[in-house]
Parts: structure tokens; sequence; C-alpha cells
């Protein structure tokens, strides 16, 4: 049985409408482009010198949206391998030499690396519900004034730790930018 493709592209900077593809999983869903629009938008079109982590990466379209518009390093995760095989695909036909992907699950990575970064998207299949577990391990991943980026059915509810900076809905997506709560 063959795997269908997805296709999805890439909306500012370098790498301005490529179009990169992935296999069809039933928990991927890349960020429509109005999303990533507005998020960009939010962060700034330039992302020159930020260090960007893109914990479930599926199909690269956060990850390599950073990339393009000027990231220093974006840290890509994966626990599948096939979808792995295809962002190092994609990753070769965009000569992103700024992006590491790595093959782990994404609590594992959080819980094994001590990297800080500037931009974190994180967008875990709904269903699993990870998004309140992964916060607080994400704290001391965050650079002083970064922010991460949450997606999900539902707004995520600020609690003592993070603070809602901005926030949209986009037909049944809601987006977030969370920041470090600063009197938490």
């Amino acid at each position: 049985m063959a795997l269908t493709q997805g296709k999805v592209r890439v909306i500012g900077g370098e790498w301005r409408r490529r179009i990169i593809t992935f296999p069809d999983y039933a928990d991927l869903r890349p960020t429509p482009d109005r999303v990533r629009e507005t998020v960009f938008n939010w962060l700034g079109q330039n992302l020159n010198g930020k260090v960007c982590l893109d914990l479930f990466a599926g199909s690269g379209a956060m990850g390599f949206e950073a990339a393009s518009r000027g990231a220093r390093h974006v840290v890509m995760v994966e626990s599948k391998s096939a979808i792995i095989s295809a962002l190092q695909v994609n990753a070769g036909k965009l000569k992103a030499a700024r992006v590491e992907l790595i093959k782990m699950d994404a609590l594992a990575f959080i819980m094994s690396d001590s990297r800080k970064f500037d931009v974190i998207f994180i967008d875990p299949p709904y269903r699993l519900g990870l998004t309140p577990k992964l916060l607080p391990l994400l704290v001391s991943h965050v650079t002083k004034g970064g922010v991460v980026y949450v997606e999900g059915e539902n707004y995520l509810l600020p609690d003592e730790l993070w603070q809602s900076w901005r926030n949209k809905q986009v037909g049944k997506v809601c987006f977030q930018l969370l920041k470090l709560n600063e009197n938490g």
C-alpha cells in the first residue's frame, strides 16, 4: 500500500513559494497558511539570530518557515521514521543547513536536552492532550523574552507560569503565543 503525499508551501522568506511534502498520517495536519502568516506577523517577518524548536515537527511547516525567515538554527523533533525521512528530503531539497533533525519522542527530547530557544512551536496530536504536560517542562528551555507557540482545538488557559501574549482562531484551529509570567 503506497502512502499518499501531502504538500504545503513555505509562505515567506528565502524559500517563499517552495513546496515541502510529507507522508499522510492521521495525526499529521500542517499548520494552515493563514495561521502561519498570522504567527509570523506576530513574531516579526525576520527571525535573524533566533534559535527555534519545532517540537512535533510533522510536515515541518513551522520549522522550515522559521528557517526560511532567517532563524540562526532550527531544531525539528519528530518520532516517526517515515516523517523524519520526508523532513530529510525536504531539508536537502531546500539546502537547509540551519535545520537540525532529531528522531525522538518529544517528551524524551525535552527532558534530555538542555538547550534554550527563542521560539518553541508545539502542536502535538490534539487527541493526546500533551500540551498541559509539556508547558511546565518548557520553562527551562525558553530564553528570556522567548515565546511558545501553541496550537490546538481550544485555547490554553494561562496559569501561574505562562501568560497569553497573542491568540486567534482560524476555522477550527485555536492558536496562541505564550510568554513566561515574570511574576510567576
